[in-house]
């Protein structure tokens, strides 16, 4: 069925869309233009998807292999779990605390560049995440460090991998209460420490 000629573009109307009417070509552009932002983005989404999926997949393989040399980690003490007060300080007396009173809000789960305070990282232990220690590792550590922090980022059960001067190539990894240093990097080992321990903080636990 023809269009009602009401519903034509008349000459007062030019550069706008009618009811039913012909696009103009600077409408047909834009409309082009929101097309293809809206692919690339939609294919955007899919390669991030996919890349993930890979990190996930190759993770859970590495823990996988590092299962049976948990042993290897250390058990801390339990220092309570106390919130601090608005501008209430607390020294540790330790470097890398995996208990103890701390700030009531907590550091957010990602690859840090500059280390949040010691309270803010209890708070994200308690939570049920887990804090790596880095200082010089080498870039394909920092890589590996930097997909899987882009991998878990839930509030309780998300990974935190922060600096610390004086560990060299060494690691320190810890969940609440829990300690593993790697002298040097061991992707199996410590792929295990983080499935054995993320999501379980006592706050929260999530897995």
């Amino acid at each position: 069925m023809p269009k009602s000629k009401k519903r034509q573009k008349t000459g007062s109307q030019a550069g706008k869309v009618g009811w039913g009417g012909k696009a103009t070509p600077g409408t047909r552009w834009l409309n082009a233009a929101i097309a293809v932002v809206a692919l690339a983005a939609l294919v955007a989404g899919g390669v991030y998807w996919v890349n993930a999926s890979k990190v996930e997949s190759a993770f859970e393989v590495l823990a996988a292999q590092g299962r049976d040399r948990l042993d290897a980690v250390e058990t801390k003490q339990n220092k309570g779990r106390r919130h601090l007060n608005a501008g209430e300080r607390y020294n540790y007396g330790e470097s890398f605390p995996t208990s103890g009173p701390h700030a009531q809000t907590g550091a957010p789960a990602g690859f840090h560049e500059t280390a949040p305070h010691p309270t803010l990282l209890v708070h994200a232990l308690e939570h049920g995440n887990i804090v790596i220690y880095y200082d010089r590792p080498s870039e394909d550590v920092v890589e590996t460090l930097e997909d899987w922090a882009g991998l878990y980022t839930g509030q309780w059960d998300g990974l935190l991998a922060v600096p610390m001067s004086g560990l060299g190539e060494s690691l320190m990894l810890t969940a609440w209460t829990k300690q593993l240093r790697l002298d040097e990097f061991d992707p199996p080992l410590a792929a295990a420490f983080i499935d054995a321990y993320r999501g379980r903080g006592p706050e929260h636990p999530v897995r």
